[in-house]
């Protein structure tokens, strides 16, 4: 496995770290497949019971790497179809995560979730998060729509009018009130975070591998999209069209001066 990810078992637990501390994590294409990968291949492993997902450093996962991170992410943004090419791993993770996967998916909020790294949090089953974690969807600051599953996951979890709030507000919410929204489980001070995470996730090995596979599979079933793929495919369309757009344009530059945008309605 690349240095930009980790994996590791723990009895039954397959542990899965994002490793670009000095980039908060962010996506490259090489960490987001790598996710993906990782994810698909405990799925298959008959001794991993459950899927554990962190990351390194402050930083749960700060979003796509705008700055590029070494392939070009971030040059080519306003380029629909190099962007497609790039991050066709977006609608992958509540795929892999939630549709292919019969295995309960914690995820370890350690620091800091932004935009897809949101999303891949969202995608998870069970959600923990350091007091200190702050969540943030990330997307109207560079002109985007959410993508990653983000508008399924997170209304499901925090109902309709507190999910399209969240978003167009641009909140930033730290762990406590992640946890009255309903975004994460569970709430653990920063210096017993690693702790409990590993513990809880070991605690979900106390019960049959089958009985959590089916319990997952029947509220998969309950919660379902009649089309997930096509709803995936159609958040990512959503968020390509609006990069296309002027107001998407200047959104990132002004992100990128560090400057109040200056919006056309074009």
């Amino acid at each position: 496995m690349s240095d930009v990810l980790k994996v590791s078992d723990s009895g039954h637990v397959r542990r899965i770290v994002l490793n670009r501390p000095e980039k908060k994590n962010a996506l490259s294409s090489e960490l987001a497949w790598g996710i993906v990968h990782a994810v698909e291949d405990a799925a298959k492993d008959d001794n991993v019971w459950v899927i554990a997902i962190t990351g390194t450093g402050d930083s749960f996962c700060a979003g796509l790497d705008l700055t590029g991170g070494g392939d070009g992410n971030g040059s080519r943004l306003s380029h629909q179809d190099s962007l497609l090419d790039d991050v066709g791993w977006v609608g992958r993770f509540p795929m892999v995560l939630r549709q292919h996967c019969d295995k309960p998916v914690v995820a370890g909020l350690n620091g800091v979730a932004v935009g897809a790294g949101l999303s891949l949090a969202m995608a998870a089953d069970i959600r923990l998060a350091a007091e200190s974690a702050r969540l943030m969807a990330g997307y109207p600051r560079i002109g985007g729509s959410p993508d990653g599953g983000l508008s399924w996951t997170l209304p499901q979890a925090i109902g309709y009018e507190q999910a399209i709030r969240f978003l167009l507000e641009n909140r930033t919410v730290l762990g406590p009130e992640a946890k009255e929204l309903g975004m994460v489980g569970e709430v653990v001070p920063d210096d017993q975070f690693e702790a409990r995470f590993d513990e809880y996730c070991q605690s979900l090995t106390n019960l049959s591998p089958v009985t959590a596979r089916l319990t997952k599979r029947v509220l998969r079933h309950s919660t379902a999209l009649a089309d997930p793929e096509g709803h995936f495919r159609y958040e990512l369309s959503s968020i390509l069209r609006a990069f296309g757009t002027e107001d998407g344009a200047e959104a990132r530059k002004a992100f990128m001066e560090k400057r109040p945008p200056v919006f056309k309605g074009q």
